[in-house]
């Protein structure tokens, strides 16, 4: 392994940099915190296609249950801790609590509480709306303009997911304003323009990356030309606490904080448009101090690193599509790095992996057509078992009956309650039952026949909640948010 890779150092760039805990990154423009004026009750006749379907069952007594305060949920993982969930349920799925028709955007919603976050873009707007969790009722919706328009695809809508954080929520818009605002009311409390202050340019697909709070600590992936790549702010001024990085553009990842060797570090994969196309991974502490970088990313240059970093132990897991495939990285007692293994056979494109008993499982598919779930030797990066999910759907279109062959596609998988929930790219859910050598599936249902249904899976409280990212194809259904029961009674 080439050691002269762990000890790049962050060479300053246009504004500096961290190094052992020396702060070099200037703020550029800090923000002033605003004093929270009054604001009135939400009208609660202005929620337009909002629709109540069922009441859900009463949770278990011995039931556990979580908030899902941010993307891929509590530990950034991917893993719910919720038990007493259904798995026996009807043909066309679990019960359907609530609906609401939505706009276009490829985001999450946060759960905290009895609180749901969740942000999509009608027209020139973005709506941030605030909803009861349980029931779909609105609490408040904060609208801001938005001009941005995607290089790409159709789709101009949100990608960051926003986080909560106690009784703030902080939403990071697709043209790279930051924003904080209370929870109980919408009203902000501090906002920043993150592309003029830090003069950052529009990358492939605007702001995807989806920020964390750790302590006091907002944390983001930036890629500011020069440095940083990472960024925390305080999460209650705005203000920036400190950089880290200097060399890569920003991905679509998101950061990921874990502890390795004892040491709590904060994991990106970066790399967005640059030419040549550079990237890798970034670690820091999180007190700012740079540790290495391990350059990881295609060779194309229209390829984007989408996955976010896995991490077990001082073990760090990454995949990306594009042919860079997959690697593990081990974080070494110095703070450098020591490359374990490389598979370039298989790369996830925005699909995120999963750790289940000590194997790593992902959705090796392709949008819209074939998709099968690989398990991974964490150790070896050996493939140690594959399973094609396809399968044949009888429905109805334009008044004639068909038949199509469906599969998972570029899906999303959550691990809960000893088990594991697959959504499918064209809005298929899957219970399965996964072992190395084989994945069995427990039961599956067809919820929407819209493609492109890419948002993970979100789980809190027995509810679980599926992103219909456009309008049903064989069918009359908008986009919409739904809320589906997954509680099981009993014991």
């Amino acid at each position: 392994m080439n050691q002269l890779l762990g000890l790049i150092a962050s060479a300053p760039g246009l504004l500096g940099a961290w190094q052992d805990g020396d702060k070099a990154f200037e703020d550029p423009a800090p923000p002033e915190v605003r004093e929270l004026a009054p604001v009135e009750p939400p009208d609660a006749a202005a929620h337009p296609g909002w629709k109540r379907h069922a009441e859900p069952k009463p949770l278990a007594s011995k039931a556990v249950t979580e908030d899902w305060p941010c993307f891929l949920g509590p530990r950034r993982d991917g893993r719910s801790r919720e038990t007493h969930l259904l798995r026996d349920w009807p043909e066309d799925g679990p019960t359907l609590v609530w609906s609401m028709e939505r706009g276009t955007g490829y985001t999450a919603p946060v759960v905290q509480g009895d609180r749901l976050v969740y942000t999509h873009r009608e027209s020139g707007e973005v709506h941030v709306d605030c909803l009861n969790a349980e029931t779909g009722e609105r609490y408040w919706r904060v609208t801001r303009p938005c001009d941005y328009e995607d290089r790409f695809i159709k789709n101009s809508g949100p990608r960051s997911t926003p986080v909560i954080a106690g009784e703030r929520v902080y939403v990071h818009y697709v043209d790279n304003r930051l924003e904080c605002l209370e929870l109980a009311t919408g009203r902000v409390v501090w906002e920043r323009d993150l592309a003029a202050e830090f003069e950052i340019p529009t990358d492939f697909f605007g702001v995807v990356s989806s920020p964390m709070v750790h302590g006091s600590l907002l944390i983001q992936q930036l890629g500011v030309p020069g440095g940083p790549t990472i960024a925390a702010f305080d999460k209650d001024t705005g203000r920036l606490e400190w950089g880290a990085g200097t060399r890569w553009a920003p991905s679509c990842t998101s950061p990921v904080v874990a502890t390795a060797n004892g040491v709590e570090r904060v994991f990106v994969l970066a790399g967005g448009d640059s030419k040549p196309p550079v990237g890798g991974l970034v670690v820091a502490r999180t007190d700012g101090r740079f540790e290495f970088e391990y350059p990881f990313r295609s060779k194309k240059y229209l390829s984007v690193c989408g996955a976010s970093p896995v991490i077990d132990g001082n073990r760090v897991f990454l995949t990306d599509s594009y042919g860079a495939g997959t690697a593990g990285v081990a974080v070494k007692d110095d703070g450098g790095f020591e490359e374990l293994w490389k598979n370039r056979h298989i790369g996830m494109q925005f699909s995120n992996p999963i750790f289940v008993d000590g194997r790593l499982y992902a959705i090796d598919g392709t949008s819209d057509r074939a998709g099968a779930v690989v398990c991974f030797d964490p150790e070896t990066g050996e493939e140690i078992g594959r399973t094609d999910l396809s399968w044949d759907e009888t429905y109805t279109d334009d008044g004639a009956e068909k038949t199509k062959s469906f599969s998972i596609g570029e899906g999303s998988l959550l691990f809960a309650d000893g088990d594991v929930l697959c959504l499918g790219d064209n809005g298929h859910l899957l219970w399965l039952e996964v072992t190395p050598e084989k994945v069995k599936v427990i039961r599956r249902a067809w919820l929407f026949g819209a493609n492109e249904s890419w948002t993970p899976l979100v789980l809190s409280r027995g509810l679980l909640y599926v992103c219909q990212n456009n309008r049903e194809r064989f069918g009359d259904e908008p986009a919409r948010l739904l809320c589906y029961d997954v509680r099981r009674t009993g014991s």
